[in-house]
């Protein structure tokens, strides 16, 4: 019976391909050229049926030719005459603008567009074990082409320009880098700026602190001090600078608009963090509201807050040190997941010890059914590594809360290992590094 329920879906699957490439022109959104400024494209996506995004391919139909048998007078539906492909460049709630990418004459308002691949792809899902380690990969991704760097960190935020969507990553060695999204699943370099030699990169966020265009938060160690701090960056007239340095740990909690923002005394008792607190600008200057709540001494990365359990729960959700996914329960009881995530952190040495910063906790959907994703990644040989490096591949599981327990419902492989996560607005983040020192950017679609 497993055997036919899988041929049934993966010929329905191929049925769904099939048609797609014999039709792309009646599967593509509604989508009108509604103004033309050289190679540039205006799109109403207004009845759009799918998902649109910037980078995203897309065609314009200069012309339509009825196809007919001769013999029969069967129609066989139309021949479409296609632009050059083009690529969407930003993204608005009514329109997107692209740029195509080739020759423009034949253009003309009032054409009709087919966006020719879909925000996410989708996936073929071939027959797997559906034990509790090993579910179905059921979750659509874009895999972003590689870049020549080691990325530990990847968020976004409009840094670059209002609406731009930008990709933002930080490097193994210091190097943070604004993207933007370009045709064919490619990123296109728009700011960088690089930290100094003397601080070891840990994490990376970026939100609208105040007015404007997103702050970029990258939070470092520096070993001759032997203390964290996070560094502000910011777009100046089309550059990065630094524009304040901070003493705390700071990490943004949340998806896409609902985003925030947090820092923590990063010392307290030996090596321990304290209490967080939601960093405002006020006055002219960063500063963490009064208002707090306890991490239980974890760090704010590897740990998010969420009505999870149910509306108005405000569950703290974070990485323990035995490996599970923790839940605390409003009445004092925990929640936890399997043990599968304790060989995926990233360590600094501080003083005498090792300090581990596990990959961010995201949790996306409504209140009291929310979904939780967490990074899992394989040691080499199956041991337990004592450095990052040692890992060879990493896994994105969701899970459910449900009867005491978080559960795994699906789990997306990916193919290099994972240092951390972020949440937007449709998609789980997450920068892959490839066994050859490379890395992928990849989002997972909620």
């Amino acid at each position: 019976m497993l055997y036919i329920y899988y041929m049934k879906n993966n010929f329905l699957r191929w049925v769904m391909l099939a048609v797609w490439g014999l039709f792309p022109a009646l599967l593509a959104a509604e989508v009108t050229v509604v103004r033309i400024e050289g190679a540039t494209v205006y799109l109403d996506i207004s009845s759009a049926k799918q998902t649109v995004q910037p980078g995203q391919p897309f065609k314009v139909i200069l012309s339509a030719e009825k196809l007919v048998n001769p013999k029969t007078g069967k129609n066989l539906g139309n021949i479409y005459k296609y632009s050059a492909q083009g690529a969407l460049t930003e993204v608005q709630p009514l329109y997107a603008v692209g740029q195509v990418e080739g020759e423009t004459s034949g253009l003309a308002v009032g054409q009709e567009a087919v966006l020719t691949q879909a925000a996410a792809p989708v996936q073929t899902v071939s027959p797997q074990p559906t034990g509790p380690n090993s579910p179905l990969e059921k979750r659509r991704k874009t895999v972003y082409a590689p870049v020549e760097q080691t990325l530990i960190s990847v968020t976004e935020a409009d840094v670059s320009a209002p609406n731009a969507h930008n990709l933002i990553t930080l490097s193994e060695e210091g190097q943070v880098t604004v993207w933007s999204r370009g045709g064919k699943d490619t990123l296109t370099e728009n700011l960088t700026y690089q930290l100094a030699s003397s601080l070891t990169p840990i994490t990376l966020s970026a939100a609208p602190v105040k007015e404007g265009l997103a702050q970029i938060f990258v939070t470092v160690y520096s070993p001759s001090r032997k203390a964290i701090s996070a560094l502000v960056l910011e777009n100046q007239n089309g550059k990065l600078e630094q524009t304040a340095s901070l003493p705390y740990f700071v990490k943004e909690m949340g998806c896409g608009q609902d985003k925030t923002v947090w820092a923590q005394k990063p010392f307290v008792a030996g090596a321990q963090p304290a209490n967080a607190r939601e960093l405002l600008y006020k006055d002219g200057e960063f500063t963490p509201a009064k208002a707090s709540f306890s991490t239980r001494r974890n760090w704010l990365l590897g740990l998010t807050r969420y009505d999870l359990e149910k509306p108005g729960s405000d569950n703290l959700i974070y990485t323990a040190s035995n490996g599970t996914i923790n839940v605390r329960l409003a009445n004092g009881k925990q929640a936890q997941s399997e043990d599968l995530f304790a060989t995926s952190p990233n360590r600094v040495k501080y003083k005498q010890e090792i300090l581990k910063f596990y990959p961010s906790v995201q949790v996306f959907g409504p209140q009291g059914g929310a979904t939780v994703a967490a990074v899992e990644n394989d040691a080499k040989i199956g041991l337990l590594a004592k450095m990052f490096g040692q890992y060879r591949r990493g896994k994105i599981h969701f899970m459910t809360l449900e009867k005491g327990r978080l559960s795994v419902t699906d789990t997306t492989p990916l193919d290099g290992v994972v240092y951390d996560t972020a949440c937007s607005d449709r998609a789980i983040l997450a920068a892959e590094v490839l066994p050859d020192g490379t890395s992928s950017v990849v989002e997972i679609f909620k």
